[in-house]
């Protein structure tokens, strides 16, 4: 169990460390390395996390780390895990806080974010990529998807009433669907 724990740690660490952007750009990180390598989780598994994890306050990645290190080993499985994504966080704020004024006007430092930005994007295209092709493609989630998008950017609803609206109306769909089967 500590070797377990100590790996997860270093996965999160190791995350952490290496992606910009926020958690958003590293969902494709941590399916690579908890769905794919590890094997500790199965795909359907993990999209299922990531959509729970949407409706919980806090830092999504935080989130993430938590409550995948608490499915796999309870709560010091969420400690882990928490520490290692926050981690390097932490120490790089720490250090940026301490550095900015001496640092804010540097050329070097506005072109390496120059070059982190595009590759942040492609983290986050990724991660839809992947996440769209375990999703099945029916009338019902093409619906889901179509409104969920012209809410948030035609509409300007906020994100968490789009999931939950969308929570929501998973649950009537399948009741029904769920009822209608009965019957047979």
């Amino acid at each position: 169990m500590l070797k377990n724990l100590a790996k997860l740690f270093f996965i999160f660490l190791k995350i952490g460390a290496f992606t910009f952007g926020g958690g958003y750009a590293m969902i494709s990180l941590i399916e690579v390395e908890i769905v794919d390598k590890q094997k500790w989780l199965k795909s359907e598994d993990f999209v299922d996390i990531i959509g729970v994890v949407q409706t919980i306050p806090g830092a999504l990645a935080v989130n993430m780390a938590s409550f995948i290190g608490y499915k796999l080993f309870g709560i010091p499985g969420a400690i882990s895990a928490g520490l290692g994504v926050i981690t390097p966080s932490f120490i790089i704020i720490l250090a940026i806080s301490i550095l900015y004024n001496q640092f804010k006007n540097m050329e070097l430092v506005n072109k390496f974010f120059m070059g982190i930005r595009p590759a942040v994007v492609s983290l986050i295209v990724v991660a839809i990529i992947k996440l769209s092709n375990l999703i099945e493609k029916n009338v019902f989630n093409v619906f889901i998807f179509t409104g969920s998008v012209i809410g948030i950017v035609l509409l300007d609803i906020h994100p968490i009433v789009i999931i939950l609206t969308a929570a929501i109306t998973g649950y009537l769909t399948e009741s029904r669907r769920g009822k209608g089967h009965a019957k047979h």
